[in-house]
């Protein structure tokens, strides 16, 4: 008996450092912008959430440095105006990890790599063609230094990539994007590096702007779509364009290489004629993208495990061009309050600069808060049923697993 104990105490434990671990939150920082706080002030607002990974376009030395000695992992991005010197010459690829990765590691914590971004499909062959060799002769340059040996290479995509994605089933890759595709993939699959994809279901709702296309987009209550292939239901868009892209790597043979989602969001603003942009369907679909990944249920394809995803993004950008909603995808303004709740906040953290964003709604570790049905929020009225809710920033938190461990601990040693 007292050997069943210590067994099951063992196992809680593992349980507990396992939800402590969770990583798979991370925000894109984009810079196009000219209000943008100090990394200093940056970093420590990120140490204020549960976000543990963060992506740059770039490789900012100022934010690399604020980072270093946290548990905050970065990807740093190259240019695509790089990619053809980097193909061309191994000794540009050399000097680049030796600028913008060598002088940080390990002190900063250096995840990915990524070449270029949505370069494939950018229009321009050069890119195309480039993409494959400057991804080897970076690699090659990292490896050649033990700290950096570690860093994966990679390159983000659009889904555009993709010639067909409904039904998730019949996910399958652009004839026209085949061949670059082939030789990227045996890349990522030979290095262990992942296939970083750009899905967006707020653009899928603005092609189809009806009011069940927009619960399926926000995670809300609705009655599923069935996969007539696969035979599976799914009941949000995330899910389904993530296991479109399963789909599509499964078909050219690359099933071992595993999907990050490199970017996905939702704008809060936008112009008369942008249907959806409001603060309630970004804090939905934010609110809830973020409730499903720490759930861990993952994708009916890929069930019990949450797929690596960078929210976009952390800071409005206020010189980006085109249309409103460009300009607000931030999960915070430049002067660091919140344009709404995404639930990212850590328990101990103070939350009062969310009044502004969503007056008459408070968030604490010990509130159940109905992020499924953000209307029910607005009207203040009681959750229907078939609405969930959860507990921000309190799934896998220390403070609860710490009770639930304590509380188990207990009864096994009293039985």
């Amino acid at each position: 008996m007292e050997t069943r104990k210590l067994l099951l105490l063992v196992a809680l434990f593992h349980v507990f450092s396992s939800a402590k671990s969770q990583s798979m939150i991370g925000i894109n920082y984009g810079q196009v912008a000219d209000n943008l706080p100090p990394a200093s002030a940056t970093a420590q607002l990120l140490q204020s959430t549960t976000i543990s990974k963060l992506r740059l376009y770039g490789a900012d030395a100022a934010i690399i440095q604020s980072l270093a000695g946290t548990d905050i992992s970065l990807v740093l991005g190259v240019s695509n105006s790089d990619i053809p010197s980097l193909a061309s010459d191994p000794s540009a690829a050399a000097n680049w990890a030796a600028v913008n990765v060598l002088p940080y590691v390990p002190s900063s914590s250096i995840s990915v790599v990524s070449v270029g971004n949505e370069a494939i499909n950018s229009g321009d062959p050069s890119l195309a063609s480039g993409l494959l060799p400057a991804m080897q002769n970076l690699r090659t340059a990292l490896s050649a230094s033990a700290a950096a040996a570690s860093v994966k290479v990679s390159t983000v995509h659009s889904m555009a990539v993709l010639a067909q994605s409904d039904p998730p089933s019949s996910g399958a890759f652009h004839p026209d994007f085949a061949a670059s595709l082939t030789g990227v993939l045996g890349f990522l699959r030979d290095a262990g590096s992942p296939f970083m994809i750009n899905p967006y279901p707020f653009f899928a709702y603005r092609s189809d702007p009806r009011p069940e296309t927009l619960a399926f987009c926000l995670f809300q209550p609705n009655p599923g779509r069935l996969d007539a292939g696969s035979k599976l239901t799914y009941t949000n868009m995330f899910d389904a364009q993530v296991d479109a892209v399963r789909s599509a790597l499964d078909g050219l043979g690359f099933p071992e290489v595993e999907i990050v989602v490199a970017e996905t969001g939702w704008p809060y603003r936008g112009d008369p004629d942008e249907v959806g942009t409001t603060v309630e369907n970004a804090m939905a679909f934010n609110g809830n993208l973020v409730a499903h990944l720490r759930s861990l249920a993952g994708t009916p394809l890929m069930p019990g495990r949450s797929v690596e995803t960078y929210i976009f993004a952390l800071y409005d950008e206020d010189l980006k061009s085109g249309p409103t909603s460009e300009r607000s995808f931030g999960l915070y303004r430049a002067d660091q309050t919140m344009n709404y709740d995404a639930g990212l906040a850590k328990p101990s953290s103070s939350i009062s600069n969310t009044a502004s964003a969503s007056p008459g709604w408070t968030q604490s570790a010990e509130t159940c808060v109905p992020v499924v049905t953000v209307q029910a929020r607005v009207e203040g009225r009681p959750m229907q049923s078939g609405e969930r809710c959860y507990l921000p920033s309190a799934v896998g938190s220390p403070a609860v697993m710490g009770l639930l461990f304590q509380y188990v601990a207990v009864m096994l040693l009293l039985t």
